[in-house]
């Protein structure tokens, strides 16, 4: 498996199997045609966690870097949200001392 599209999956995973796909470096896999595609666009970290782990294992350090940050990427939230939670915490704060 290339570095390089290790390296860009962990922060841009869309766009790195798009760019990957293009220039025909798509990592070799054993998922269906439709199920990469289904993944790439729903859930592009997932699709990238199969084929580290077909390619490489489970016990290989990339593996656990990009389960870290898929965990971290979903369960967090992104930017939005966390600019969402904050506003909603100021309205509360109002409401309470109202």
């Amino acid at each position: 498996m290339d570095f390089y599209f290790l390296l860009f999956s962990l922060f841009f995973p869309r766009l790195t199997m798009v760019g990957f796909f293009l220039f025909g470096n798509y990592p070799a896999n054993t998922v269906p045609l439709w199920a990469d595609w289904l993944l790439g666009v729903l859930l592009p970290r997932i699709l990238v966690l199969i084929y580290i782990y077909q390619n490489m294992g489970y016990e290989n350090p990339w593996f656990w870097i990009h389960l870290l940050v898929a965990i971290l990427a979903y369960f967090t939230g992104s930017w939005r949200s966390y600019v969402w939670r904050m506003n909603r915490s100021a309205v509360a704060e109002e409401i309470e001392t109202a």
